[in-house]
């Protein structure tokens, strides 16, 4: 499956205009990419995750951007990248976004700008790539 590039400052504008609806789907999106980067069959479905950061009052998304973040950090060292630590970053402004929320939108940002980084790199790879 190919990744698709997304806008993100149409998100962020959709995401306050639809006063977080568009927000949710963003997210959904964000969670089906990551499971198509990690390649699991056996990984999570968006509805479950999402439902279950809602049950347990956000706690489980924390754990999820955690592991959103390792994955990326993964992915990036297989594509000859530096890890960027990524796991770290998204944990400490999930939970300080419980404080500050404006943060928890800096860690969707920051998720999908990996998100089509790594789109790009397999596009490229799958589409682009020159033959000899």
């Amino acid at each position: 499956m190919i990744l698709e590039k997304k806008n993100i400052v149409a998100c962020i504008i959709l995401t306050f205009v639809t006063c977080g609806f568009y927000g949710i789907y963003w997210l959904y999106c964000m969670i089906s990419d990551i499971n198509t980067i990690s390649g699991d069959p056996d990984s999570m479905s968006p509805i479950v995750v999402i439902l279950l950061s809602i049950v347990t009052c956000g706690i489980y998304s924390v754990y999820w951007f955690y592991k959103a973040g390792a994955l990326l950090d993964q992915k990036a060292i297989e594509f000859g990248r530096i890890s960027e630590n990524r796991s770290s970053l998204y944990l400490t402004l999930i939970i300080m976004g419980y404080f500050i929320p404006l943060l928890i939108m800096v860690v969707y940002i920051l998720l999908q700008n990996s998100i089509n980084v790594i789109a790009d790199e397999q596009n490229y790879t799958i589409i682009d790539k020159p033959t000899l």
